[in-house]
């Protein structure tokens, strides 16, 4: 009997569990995003937002504490100085959990585990050059303002001989 036992076991055991997660959550924290089962994503919700509230302190036993289950020092680092800034002013609910369709394979629920505000922080697909930038209206040659005032003036003496 698993009485007062947390987390799911997920078909593994406890270490394969464990650094299958570990993997799952260094994949979440470099691309802020991952498509998994269910299952899955609701018990690496747990330990991710776990890991973000440790990077929040910022201190070097939180960092010690999330390079135990994150061996990637690279992705520590993004989550302390990147990642945990994001979320300073909240309180927890750091990721997003949305279902999609069955995998083909098997039929299993699938879904999307992602950072909330993550699109904030995205990348343009391509660099902008030179060519694509619009036009300021600097660029645009000026507009003679002699003609202008001609124009202006000629009206005004049409005016006058008219009145």
């Amino acid at each position: 009997m698993r009485h007062n036992k947390i987390g799911r076991r997920l078909g593994r055991g406890p270490s394969h569990r464990a650094h299958m997660m570990a993997n799952m959550m260094t994949s979440l924290f470099e691309f802020e995003k991952l498509s998994t089962t269910v299952t899955r994503a609701k018990e690496l919700r747990r330990i991710a937002e776990r890991m973000i509230t440790l990077a929040k302190r910022g201190d070097l036993n939180s960092r010690r504490q999330v390079l135990k289950v994150i061996h990637d020092r690279k992705i520590v680092a993004k989550l302390f100085d990147t990642i945990a800034p994001r979320y300073q002013e909240r309180e927890g609910g750091y990721t997003r959990i949305m279902r999609l369709n069955p995998r083909v394979g098997d039929n299993a629920p699938m879904s999307i585990i992602e950072l909330v505000e993550a699109e904030l922080t995205l990348k343009p697909k391509k660099a902008v050059t030179k060519i694509d930038q619009p036009k300021l209206a600097a660029d645009v040659a000026p507009v003679v303002e002699k003609d202008v005032e001609l124009t202006a003036e000629v009206s005004s003496e049409e005016e006058k001989a008219e009145g």
